[in-house]
């Protein structure tokens, strides 16, 4: 699969088991699906600069070692967030989220047919609204979904009722990501203004805020540890720096992940160990560090090197020995 492997800077050549899907189009979504009767199945969404993009859903062959098309869905403008229901008992109907200008439900049938089950839109009162640029779906109630846009809001909404929760300023400027923690309540979001803020639906009225950039530079990802939820992971605009920040000391990063060689893109905790986290950033790397260590931690555990900048990356719940990461027009799959 191309001369691309996950080493070990320290140990030599892991055993390389990587499998590619070529697009028609860039890809800027991605998502793993979670129910464990459907493995090695994903969801990518078009980077297309006009209205009309797209979003498949793409599965594994094993016999074959190919992706196969299972579905496709056309989708007003680009996918800003693509995310598939945490359902891991395959117990509730086969959903994906998006979001864009408005946050769209879809549905998979049986026959691979995907039909739009809702749009969450709170502003009926006006033909404007503000673009969404992320989401997260609750894990423990995956009937609630939190969005965030660039009018300062988020919200917190039902999609069973498909009713707006709670609508609520979050920052001074746009919010890019939000993030659920472990639970119902507990939710964070970062934005333009730099500052990272901590929320709890049973009292909206306060927020915490739990940590600012030194020059209000941007935060533009979030990412909350589902085995350790005092420990969050964020990223700086234009910064090669991962930031680890513990929510019980306010205000100070826990570790500041350096090991790029240009701005990153994206991060994902493991979502089976409380300690591992990778980045993924314009040098084209996927790192994988381990912060178990006491000691400052300076170099990662794993590195990978792919074809092109790296602009998005998933490590999936459901197996987790693999990450997928996509650049330019691919995503590749990754044992580690």
């Amino acid at each position: 699969y191309g001369d691309v492997q996950m080493s070990d800077p320290g140990i030599g050549d892991v055993k390389k088991e990587i499998y590619t899907h070529e697009a028609d189009w860039l890809i800027y979504g991605m998502n793993w699906s979670v129910r464990p009767d459907q493995p090695y199945r994903l969801a990518i969404g078009s980077f297309l600069e006009h209205f009309s993009n797209k979003v498949q859903v793409i599965q594994l062959n094993d016999k074959t070692n190919q992706f196969e098309k299972k579905g496709e869905f056309d989708h007003p403008y680009p996918t800003t967030k693509i995310m598939w229901v945490p359902d891991k008992t395959a117990s509730r109907a086969d959903l994906i989220g998006t979001t864009g200008d408005y946050m769209r439900i879809w549905n998979v049938g049986e026959d691979g047919k995907i039909t739009q089950r809702c749009l969450l839109n709170n502003n009926k009162n006006s033909d404007f609204t503000a673009p969404l640029t992320s989401f997260d779906w609750n894990e423990t109630n995956p009937e609630t979904v939190g969005t965030s846009s660039i009018d300062t809001t988020c919200t917190i909404w039902n999609i069973k009722t498909e009713q707006a929760i709670t609508q609520l300023i979050a920052h001074d400027k746009e919010v890019y990501d939000i993030a659920f923690a472990r639970g119902t309540e507990v939710f964070a979001s970062v934005g333009a203004d730099g500052s990272v803020r901590m929320f709890d639906l049973r009292s909206l009225e306060h927020s915490t805020i739990i940590y600012e950039t030194p020059e209000l530079t941007p935060l533009l990802r979030l990412s909350w540890n589902k085995q350790d939820p005092n420990y969050l992971a964020t990223m700086v605009m234009d910064s090669n720096k991962c930031i680890i920040l513990d929510i019980r000391v306010p205000s100070l990063p826990a570790a500041e992940l350096q090991g790029h060689n240009a701005c990153l893109n994206a991060l994902a905790w493991a979502p089976h160990s409380p300690c591992h986290i990778c980045t993924a950033g314009d040098d084209s790397q996927a790192l994988i560090w381990d912060l178990s260590s006491t000691k400052p931690v300076q170099d990662p555990i794993l590195a990978y090197s792919a074809d092109g900048e790296i602009n998005q990356l998933q490590w999936s719940i459901t197996q987790p020995d693999w990450i997928a990461i996509a650049y330019h027009k691919q995503l590749q799959i990754l044992r580690v």
